[in-house]
């Protein structure tokens, strides 16, 4: 008798958790690892044990909440929902106001679960624990708020902070003496663009007296304006697509950062450019993307092709993945600038899909480091007799890499041509060879590693996918697939920002 009234006091509790949602839960996101960080950092002599663990759980139930956030959100009303405004300087006119919507939601929930599995990749007896910990907590805090501010001031420095830890972590934990130029790369193409967003700020400053989103949305710059903010904010976005020729740092970055420093750069970093196109440029500048969109997508062309002929030129696996992940982020800029719904909302997409994939095949190549301590092709061969498990996981992400049919990355790409032909149809024909030419070298690659002469001089240990490597990927397999064959439980979400955003834009060009 009361487990049945505890079982309908928790249903009628569920049906009604909407209505006890509040901005409340966007404060609680961005407490989490903020609190985090503090416990673990004045909690020296607990050990790595717990900083493990607690970090871990931190992570956990800061996904639950971004699932529990999905749930409550209402995609039929579109907009800003939760905002909440926080007043930095008082005697200043300047709120940090932070809100969530179909747009930036699902990045809010990516972030979540890849910071749970990265710390769960780790173990209690990883060397410097507790460092790294720190810097990953900062991360997931710095690129939560990126995703969630409202105002351009509050965005541009949280996206200037995600710096300061991948900078670190490849400095740091770096895996060859080369780390030092990656990450001296990585602080000069990013502090270079950055330097054009800071003026762009001063510039709104003075022409319209505010830097908050909601409110430079109904403000109509002159076409000038809008020509010179677009190119000037685009520069700094594209230094983190990265745009081609803008790519050269994250070759080298992700082929000297330890593994969880590959995962997080694909899996966020590379985001924070793309969704500052989408929410800033496109419905800010329409004009000014109408006058430089065929440049653009010119070069996001030229990248696609560059960097699918020099990843089949490759032979150590991080630098295969890297130029694969150049490529499908410069598609993804296609689908943005083709101003079509179908175009933005496969972009979107796409994104998330490329986060998952991507992050996947780091993992992947992370789990052959760790047990040969080497990533060239040369020394690989045959690996299906010993890691049969293995195999076929490398082969599922292998397939999602090249857009195969129920996997994500399938549905985000046939939107984004889709939408690009209504424009373009040479930009659609040039782009698409990259899905021949990535399958080029992604089946290349995967025989390389899995069949042919085993290599006995070098494999000299043998141990399949142990049971945390196999919980993890589960993980990312069930997102692949969720995603490829439940589409519409993302793209309904997406969709009625995407017209809002879109419909804005085509006001902004009347005017």
């Amino acid at each position: 008798m009361i487990s049945n009234l505890f079982l309908i006091n928790l249903l009628g509790n569920i049906e009604n958790f909407p209505l006890y949602f509040n901005s409340n839960i966007l404060v609680l996101l961005l407490s989490i690892p903020l609190v985090s960080i503090f416990i673990i950092f004045l909690t020296s002599e607990a050990g790595n044990k717990f900083h493990y663990v607690f970090s871990l759980y931190s992570t956990g139930v800061s996904f639950i909440l971004s699932v529990l956030l999905w749930y409550a959100f209402n995609p039929t009303i579109g907009g800003f929902q939760f905002t909440y405004s926080v007043y930095v300087v008082p005697s200043l006119p300047f709120a940090l106001r932070f809100g969530v919507d179909g747009i930036s939601l699902f990045f809010i929930l990516l972030t979540n679960i890849f910071m749970y599995l990265c710390i769960l990749s780790l173990n209690s007896t990883t060397i410097k624990l507790k460092e790294v910990l720190l810097h990953l907590l900062f991360l997931q805090w710095t690129v939560l708020a990126t995703f969630l501010f409202l105002d351009i001031l509050g965005f541009f420095l949280f996206f200037e902070m995600t710096l300061i830890p991948i900078y670190f972590l490849v400095l740091v934990w770096g895996s060859r003496e080369r780390r030092i130029r990656a990450s001296y790369l990585i602080s000069i193409y990013t502090l270079l663009g950055s330097i054009f967003m800071f003026f762009n700020l001063l510039y709104l400053l003075s022409k319209a007296g505010t830097t908050d989103y909601q409110t430079l949305l109904g403000i109509l710059f002159t076409e000038e304006d809008q020509k010179f903010l677009w190119l000037t904010f685009f520069i700094s976005f594209a230094a983190k697509i990265p745009l081609f020729p803008l790519h050269i740092w994250l070759p080298e970055a992700h082929v000297e950062a330890p593994t969880l420093g590959s995962v997080l750069l694909a899996v966020l970093l590379l985001k924070l450019g793309t969704y500052g196109i989408i929410r800033f440029s496109l419905p800010l500048f329409p004009k000014g993307t109408l006058y430089f969109g065929p440049m653009a997508s010119s070069f996001a062309v030229m990248g696609v092709i560059y960097t699918c002929l020099t990843a089949i030129r490759q032979i150590d696996l991080k630098k295969i993945i890297a130029y694969s992940s150049v490529g499908h982020m410069n598609v993804v800029l296609l689908g943005i600038l083709s101003g079509t719904s179908e175009g933005i909302q496969g972009a979107i997409f796409q994104m998330l899909s490329h986060g998952v994939v991507a992050g996947a095949l780091f993992f992947a190549v992370g789990t052959i480091y760790e047990r040969y301590s080497v990533r060239s092709l040369k020394y690989f061969g045959g690996l299906t007799y010993f890691y049969p498990l293995f195999a076929i996981v490398f082969l599922i992400f292998s397939m999602a890499n090249i857009s195969f049919p129920l996997t994500s990355s399938f549905v985000g790409e046939f939107m984004i041509f889709m939408g690009l032909f209504q424009q373009s149809f040479w930009a659609t024909f040039f782009a698409s060879t990259s899905m021949v030419l990535g399958a080029v070298y992604t089946l290349w690659t995967y025989n390389r590693i899995f069949f042919g002469n085993l290599r006995n001089l070098f494999l000299v240990s043998y141990k399949d996918l142990d049971r945390k490597e196999s919980y993890l990927f589960l993980i990312l397999i069930f997102m692949l697939f969720l995603m490829g064959i439940f589409p519409y439980l993302f793209l309904d979400t997406i969709l009625i920002d995407t017209v809002n955003l879109l419909e804005h834009a085509k006001l902004g060009l009347m005017n």
